[in-house]
């Protein structure tokens, strides 16, 4: 009775409106009163208590390297060296895009802000070499969308928090997939080219392609630092991030020289603002995740489940509708903290990896932000380029279903994910 009362009241709140933090808190909080005999006041406290965890520290250390990497030349200097390396292919500006989206989304971590970062630079260059509009707001609002996938990811460090799972191993497992689904679309961009005519250009000279990757050396220095610093062992993901943010601040500042001393504030209140959002809905997640391990429902989930003899295929079938509606609704973050607590004990008792099993749900987030009603690239897009939400979702089809592809290929062969951290770790 408990639990429906949970779920009811949490989807009324959403249904009228509430945001998903909101949604999440004041449902747990009236079931908590009203089934249980937690004192209230208790319940700001466990909230504190669940979000003081030492990896969570890195969320809003990397949201500050993504802002201080966005806000100056960083991304226009890694599109610069994009467009030198595939801008002479057919659909070459927006191969370039894509490719750009890929390593910015290394530095950055934030899908949003990849779109943001990419898109208001590439899209009029886009439409000016005579792609056609659908084509330069595809490849920019899907593109972005890998920025969860490839590391340093925010939702991964949820993830592996809430799973209680390595998440260097996590970061090492996205890098893969990433790269595969990155080529994917790159392929989709160019055999789309040609059918419109885009023909081969020539490319740039070998001195050039080296000038444009030196001018973004720095920007670019950021991925292996972070990478190679938690796989060398110098360092661990939250200190990685610490590290990301404070090699990103002495790039913007002296070496770049493109942030002045009175933008920092804006920079540093937009990266507190966004943690707080972060951080807030994390909180509400985690109590509410609580109290349905509390009343043993993902005990009870995986005992049907296992009673019905579902195996594995169908049960990764089951999990990626669920995930993609979920992803339709809400934000990734939550959704993460909600499912699975839910979800991965019934993956154990099938003999999915953890690993394997927070890549699959990344890439359905993936598909989430790119998803309407509340897919968020799809909305920054739209801001950024002043076409209407539905002309976006209908331009994005094409790269969409290139991901949705890449879903069912990391889903159903576990190397793709595992290859990497298993080579690296040694297991």
């Amino acid at each position: 009775m408990s639990v429906a009362i949970l779920f009811i009241s949490f989807l009324f709140l959403l249904v009228i409106g509430s945001p998903i933090a909101i949604a999440l808190g004041a449902s747990t909080f009236a079931t908590l009163v009203l089934f249980t005999d937690v004192n209230p006041i208790e319940i700001s406290a466990m909230m504190f208590e669940k979000i003081d965890h030492y990896s969570l520290m890195a969320i809003p250390m990397f949201i500050l390297a993504g802002q201080l990497l966005s806000k100056g030349s960083s991304a226009n200097r890694i599109i610069e060296f994009a467009k030198s390396v595939v801008g002479h292919m057919p659909g070459g500006l927006p191969i370039a895009a894509i490719f750009a989206s890929i390593i910015f989304a290394a530095v950055s971590g934030s899908s949003p802000a990849t779109v943001v970062a990419i898109g208001s630079i590439m899209f009029g260059a886009i439409q000016e070499a005579g792609y056609p509009k659908k084509y330069a707001i595809g490849t920019i609002s899907t593109a972005g969308s890998l920025g969860i996938l490839i590391p340093p990811s925010i939702v991964m460090i949820v993830y592996g928090v809430t799973a209680e799972v390595s998440i260097g191993k996590l970061f090492m497992a996205g890098i893969v997939p990433g790269i595969m689904i990155g080529i994917m679309m790159m392929v989709v961009t160019y055999v789309g080219a040609k059918r419109l005519g885009f023909k081969r250009t020539e490319p740039q000279p070998f001195k050039v392609r080296l000038k444009k990757m030196g001018e973004a050396s720095w920007a670019l220095m950021t991925i292996i630092i972070v990478i190679g610093g938690i796989y060398g062992g110098i360092f661990t993901p939250t200190e990685a991030a610490a590290v990301a943010a404070t090699w990103a601040f002495f790039v913007s500042m002296f070496i770049y020289r493109d942030i002045k001393w009175s933008n920092l504030f804006n920079i540093f209140l937009e990266s507190a603002k966004t943690s707080a959002m972060i951080m807030f809905i994390i909180a509400n997640a985690m109590i509410f995740a609580h109290f349905l391990t509390l009343e043993n429902v993902p005990q009870m989930i995986t005992t049907t489940l296992l009673e019905w003899d579902v195996n594995a295929i169908m049960f990764l079938i089951l999990v990626n509708i669920l995930l993609f509606f979920a992803g339709d609704f809400m934000e990734p973050s939550a959704i993460i903290m909600i499912m699975v607590p839910l979800l991965l004990p019934v993956a154990v008792a099938l003999g999915i990896d953890p690993i394997h099993f927070g890549i699959i749900i990344v890439v359905n987030m993936e598909l989430g932000m790119i998803t309407p009603p509340v897919g968020l690239n799809l909305f920054v897009t739209s801001g950024i380029t002043g076409t209407s939400l539905k002309d976006v979702v209908v331009y994005s089809l094409p790269w969409s279903m290139t991901i949705l592809v890449g879903l069912l290929l990391v889903t159903y062969i576990p190397e793709i994910s595992l290859w990497l951290p298993n080579l690296m770790y040694g297991d």
